[in-house]
């Protein structure tokens, strides 16, 4: 079998001849096409005429790709598929979310497959970044890509699959100094992407084939998942028992060996841990197995926000006020401190449930400017002095720093107040608050995972 473009595409890598084609300029395809364009020629590809145009302006929608970063002498940001063709890498970074009954949407995959297919040339080299479970790329993307081009994988084209490790907001890891696991359709191409990836990060982790590589991401988040998952089933017990979780945490979290500290929380938000886990209990179930504790993981997380909403209700009904027609406002909509992604974020549901208990609810986040929720979309359209004055409870659900640097200006806000007021603290934020500042003001102050004033 003649396979001489693979040589020709190693050559192009070592003299940085090769061209990448990045499909998917989100959260994980735009950072990663602004390290490969500090080394390689890159055509950024997105069906968001928005996106291009501000990429054209050099103006960046992610937080964490800077405006100076986009070279255009390096970055070609374009609507056009046919611009694709002029690659010699192709690399896939489309979302990968749930349908409304938890099972996986490809719908993106499968687009941008047909899209890849459709001016797919022999010698080039498609890899698949998107989060998905193990035989999508064998068993989705390569059918597609051979279907749509009249091509053979292997004899006239490559695929691999290496799985994105993108933290929004992460200062200290990157693109270029996080771990790359590469997982290739043969050895053969293994290497050759490992080659790909090598030239702009710094360690490479080759794995056995595409489904290893598939799988590795399905561990990481389903890991992160169920421990989360654990201390906050522990957090409802401890609650129960006038135990703080947070302190018992800390003290664990001395023992040398064999303890990870994971904390609680009103729910689990990103692009990541709310639907990893599904895509492999989908697939689990395909091959016989019910991945029971995978799925008391996601029920417990799922809770979450309704129990945040029930430590209101319990504030609230502490004096004398019913959650209906109650005011509250709910702090940080973002899924994590000090970003501005709203994906999955918790405080969805949260508002959600609010609404549909009678509450009138006001959002403020210092970094979001709006969110959807499934009864409209709720903006950020007072300053926080003025959704705290107007507050007759507030639910802090996302740690921002802000909201902790204010700390004595909230309280102080609060305090002023001629009636009782709630606050409830679903992240541990008043942790360095003593008690005694709420049992001697007008502060109904409960702590997830404490319940300090609840029942």
């Amino acid at each position: 079998m003649n396979m001489d473009w693979v040589e020709s595409l190693k050559k192009k890598i070592k003299d940085r001849s090769a061209i990448i084609g990045i499909v998917g300029l989100g959260y994980v395809g735009l950072p990663l096409a602004v390290a490969f364009s500090k080394k390689f020629n890159v055509i950024g590809y997105d069906i968001n005429t928005k996106k291009i145009d501000s990429l054209k302006k050099r103006k960046s929608y992610i937080e964490d790709v800077r405006d100076d970063e986009i070279n255009l002498n390096r970055l070609q940001p374009t609507n056009d598929p046919e611009d694709l063709k002029k690659c010699d890498f192709i690399i896939i970074t489309v979302p990968t979310p749930l349908r409304e009954d938890k099972t996986p949407d490809l719908s993106y995959v499968k687009d941008a497959a047909r899209t890849v297919g459709r001016i797919l040339r022999r010698g080039q080299f498609v890899i698949l970044e998107s989060t998905t479970y193990p035989g999508t790329t064998e068993e989705v993307l390569i059918p597609i890509l051979e279907e749509e081009s009249g091509l053979k994988v292997i004899e006239d084209f490559g695929v691999a699959y290496s799985p994105e490790r993108i933290d929004p907001g992460n200062k200290r890891y990157k693109i270029e100094n996080t771990p790359k696991v590469v997982g290739g359709l043969t050895p053969e191409f293994t290497e050759l992407a490992s080659m790909l990836y090598g030239s702009v990060i710094e360690k490479i982790v080759p794995v056995k084939d595409c489904k290893t590589a598939e799988a590795v991401k399905m561990l990481e988040n389903v890991f992160r998942n169920v421990n989360i998952a654990l201390v906050n089933e522990l957090a409802l017990i401890f609650e129960k028992m006038g135990i703080d979780i947070w302190e018992v945490i800390e003290a664990a979290k001395t023992k040398p060996y064999g303890f990870m500290a994971f904390y609680p929380g009103p729910g689990v938000g990103g692009h990541c841990i709310p639907v990893d886990p599904y895509y492999l209990s989908y697939r689990a179930k395909q091959f016989g197995i019910i991945p029971r504790f995978i799925e008391t993981a996601g029920e417990i997380n799922n809770y979450m926000p309704v129990h945040t909403v029930n430590l209101a209700e319990t504030g609230l009904r502490k004096i004398g006020r019913k959650i209906r027609g109650a005011k509250v406002a709910v702090l940080g909509l973002a899924y994590k401190a000090d970003i501005s992604d709203t994906r999955e974020s918790p405080a969805i549901k949260i508002i959600e449930e609010l609404i549909e208990r009678g509450a009138q609810v006001k959002v403020y986040d210092p970094y979001v400017k709006s969110v959807r929720t499934k009864f409209g979309t709720f903006r950020v359209t007072e300053t926080l002095e003025d959704i705290l004055k107007w507050s007759d409870c507030v639910i802090f659900v996302t740690d921002h720093s802000l909201f902790k640097e204010k700390m004595e200006e909230i309280l102080k806000i609060f305090g002023e107040t001629s009636t009782k007021k709630v606050i409830v603290d679903s992240r541990n934020i008043f942790e360095k608050v003593s008690p005694s500042t709420f049992f001697n003001s007008k502060l109904e102050y409960i702590k997830l995972g404490f319940g300090l004033g609840g029942e």
